[in-house]
């Protein structure tokens, strides 16, 4: 697919694998000159120094074998392109820039789990897949005897995904660089994950910052277990229509898919539609089936109260709209201190508490904390707060609580238009997204929806109130009147409030 349209291949090829499939792909590949082998081949072991020699070695043999390539791009045999040739040269020459990820190793937040620190600061000879437990008593008996070693000291040190490409200045000057500076090849050849740090840390230090561009131009995605997620026949629209040059993984199987990508790559004046909506679209769909889990509480969770005395009413509404609009009427008719989505937005105005309230992830991690001090800041027995039916545990917490908890929920209906505005605004989709892709986006949605609101009925509330778009403002006083603890009246100002459930 890639010398067909002149286009140069490096192949490294693992020597963990047979000879008679190296011979294979030698002799099918002898007559094509726009292909070269590295000349030395190395077994890859996930994890270790191995997979970063090999590139090099694939480096060195494309940077002699092909003295008029402009780019090199790192990829597997897993990867195929999804554009033209035409859109990706055209692509390349308009942007002069390396495109690697790089990020900051300490301050990001790109390790998610498992050792950090620990792959830089120990020596790792083993690998941890293959021999596990010399793997961890190796790092056991550093840590005991206090071997750690200090990182070179001229390297800001980087993280990011192996998939890149650099232009071939950027190769060269790398290439020399491990010529001149043996000692930084030895300290990587015993860190841990190499792939995700050498290349990332080495490319900043020869290159400005301002002719790097840090992501990389493969789409690939990863399922909430760390795995690579597989793509198959059904995703070619999705692939095509991402702001990448080429994706990873394809899957052996996916025959059909492979054809088409082929065919595109060698096709001249395509246009193309980028909607980029992948990522949020999978991790939404795959999502529905893992609802209800969660870390267990901390023992301050679940040992704290927010005060016998104290009554928490909390409105929960999809449409976040109607809700601030509810609360700010609830604030002009009651005096009620009245706070909009704490949990669900990070720009939502608060006090300062002291930085409890500084991240989404703090103030749910601390909810029960957090609200005992808005009750002290605003000198109350009683406040209101939003929450989207999403947030079924905390909804849970909440009522488990000594204090009193109410609940308001408040039923919007939801037209094709909105579904299509909110499918966009949480980055299921994009201002070119195919009709064909909403058309099976939106059930899913609407029955997302409609399952929030059973799981809150389902769950069985004490003080669970409702109120309805759509329903007699009498019916909607009632509700008013009992969530709020209020006389009927002023829930009727409330109730018939112009605009209520406008969108």
């Amino acid at each position: 697919m890639l010398t067909g349209v002149g286009d140069c291949v490096a192949i490294h090829f693992d020597a963990n694998a047979k000879p008679e499939d190296y011979a294979a792909i030698r002799e099918a590949l002898i007559g094509n000159a726009n292909v070269t082998f590295s000349r030395k081949r190395i077994k890859c072991g996930w994890g270790e120094w191995s997979l970063v020699q090999a590139s090099l070695y694939a480096l060195e043999a494309a940077v002699d074998a092909f003295p008029r390539a402009t780019h090199f791009y790192m990829l597997s045999g897993d990867c195929m392109a999804i554009k033209t040739a035409e859109y990706t040269h055209d692509y390349l020459d308009q942007h002069d820039a390396d495109f690697i990820e790089c990020f900051d190793y300490f301050e990001s937040d790109w390790i998610k789990t498992g050792m950090k620190e620990e792959r830089l600061i120990y020596r790792h000879f083993f690998n941890e897949r293959k021999r596990k437990a010399l793997f961890y008593s190796a790092l056991a008996v550093q840590q005991k005897l206090g071997l750690t070693r200090d990182l070179p000291k001229d390297l800001h040190m980087r993280i990011g995904s192996q998939w890149w490409c650099l232009r071939r200045l950027t190769v060269e000057k790398v290439l020399e660089f491990l010529r001149a500076r043996r000692d930084i090849k030895r300290f990587f050849a015993t860190t841990w994950i190499p792939d995700e740090t050498f290349f990332q840390t080495i490319v900043p230090h020869l290159i400005p910052e301002s002719e790097i561009r840090s992501r990389t131009l493969t789409f690939l995605m990863f399922t909430d277990y760390g795995m690579p997620v597989t793509f198959y026949n059904d995703h070619y629209d999705m692939l095509v229509g991402q702001d990448y040059l080429f994706a990873r993984k394809i899957s052996p199987d996916a025959t059909d898919l492979k054809r088409r990508l082929g065919l595109l790559y060698a096709a001249s004046d395509v246009s193309f539609t980028i909607s980029d909506e992948g990522p949020g679209l999978f991790k939404f769909l795959t999502g529905r089936g893992r609802i209800g889990r969660r870390f267990a509480a901390r023992f301050w969770e679940t040992e704290s109260t927010l005060g016998r005395e104290r009554e928490l009413m909390i409105v929960v509404c999809k449409k976040w709209h109607v809700a601030k609009r509810l609360l700010e009427r609830i604030r002009q008719v009651t005096n009620l201190p009245a706070i909009e989505y704490i949990f669900n937005e990070e720009s939502a105005p608060l006090p300062d508490l002291g930085g409890i309230q500084s991240s989404l992830e703090k103030r749910t991690r601390h909810r029960r904390a957090l609200m005992r001090m808005l009750f002290d800041y605003y000198e109350t027995d009683r406040m209101v707060v939003c929450m989207d039916p999403s947030n079924i545990e905390l909804l849970q917490d909440f009522a488990a609580d000594r204090s009193k908890t109410r609940i308001l929920e408040v039923n919007c209906s939801f037209s094709d238009d909105y579904l299509v505005g909110h499918a966009m605004r949480v980055g299921l989709a994009g201002e070119q997204t195919a009709p064909e892709t909403f058309d099976r986006l939106l059930p899913t949605i609407r029955n997302d929806m409609v399952f929030e609101s059973d799981r809150i009925r389902d769950a069985d509330f004490d003080n669970l109130t409702r109120i309805r778009e759509g329903a007699d403002p009498a019916e909607n006083t009632s509700a008013l009147s009992a969530f709020l603890s209020v006389a009927p009246a002023t829930a009727w100002e409330i109730a018939t409030s112009e605009q209520l459930f406008s969108d």
